[in-house]
């Protein structure tokens, strides 16, 4: 019997408003075949995490104690929160914006509505309007999920727009942050590396950068893409070695977000035991 078929005690958990959610949250990105390596593993993956898939997931997530599901907002996202919660599913999720919330705010109401910890504004979206010079278009957007209900998650990759943010004191009750700025436009990169990549640039140092923001706000972080999308996933050691780096570096009151895509090994409970043996629960 493998140990996603048994049932653990919940991780250690935070606090998020009202809610008390476990410091690893099971990510979506490889349930809608968002791999960030090309297409060919985009299309992998998502030939693969069928609704019936994505709901043994979850269910290896409850059963390893993890409680909290982030997602992106979707029609197929959507229907397999639905599906989950009629098939008696009790995990709280945080909905980050994505397809038509991106284009119509109206869709914060119809999103709110799923009773979602919070609404998150897209990492992206948010990167690209810092960049441009529209943040006010961000706080907008911020201000309709609060008049929604739910609370308010800022996401980036960049981490001087946290500094920004912070700075003006933004009505937030919590942030995403990714741990490598994969937005970076190609002209920024030629500008800082002399020449550009082929695909998206994970930079070994951009942890340090944006966990040092991470720790200077009193509010909570959900810290993700810690494995750097894959790229830190080669073998047990090293997964084991980004997770501990994770934890020693954001504050005890944030959280990790890791997509799971357990094709090939059991991926939900080895990250399970990581967390433990990185907050020092197991030896």
């Amino acid at each position: 019997m493998t140990r996603s078929a048994l049932s653990a005690p919940a991780l250690p958990a935070i606090r998020l408003g009202e809610h008390e959610i476990t410091r690893l949250i099971c990510g979506s990105n490889p349930f809608y075949g968002y791999s960030h390596f090309n297409r060919l593993f985009d299309q992998h993956m998502g030939e693969w995490m069928t609704p019936d898939r994505v709901l043994g997931v979850l269910r290896q997530c409850e059963q390893n104690g993890i409680n909290t599901w982030q997602l992106h907002y979707s029609d197929r996202s959507v229907a397999d929160v639905k599906r989950y919660r009629e098939a008696g599913g009790k995990m709280p999720i945080v909905i980050l914006s994505d397809g038509r919330m991106r284009t119509d705010i109206g869709e914060v109401k119809v999103a709110a509505a799923l009773k979602p910890i919070g609404i998150v504004h897209h990492g992206g979206w948010t990167d690209q309007k810092f960049r441009a010079g529209k943040m006010d278009e961000v706080r907008g957007f911020l201000k309709a999920v609060r008049d929604s209900g739910v609370m308010v998650g800022l996401s980036m990759h960049n981490p001087a727009v946290m500094e920004y943010v912070e700075e003006k004191n933004w009505d937030i009750d919590f942030y995403m942050t990714c741990f490598y700025r994969v937005t970076r436009t190609r002209d920024e990169i030629v500008k800082e590396l002399g020449e550009a990549p082929l695909g998206e640039l994970f930079l070994e140092k951009d942890p340090e950068r944006m966990t040092r923001v991470i720790r200077q706000t009193r509010k909570p972080c959900l810290a993700f893409k810690i494995l750097a999308a894959g790229r830190r996933a080669n073998s047990p050691e090293e997964v084991a070695t980004a997770f501990r780096y994770a934890y020693a570096n954001i504050k005890a009151g944030d959280a990790v977000i890791v997509g799971m895509y357990p094709r090939y090994r059991d991926e939900v409970a080895e990250n399970a035991v990581n967390v433990r043996r990185a907050l020092n629960l197991l030896t």
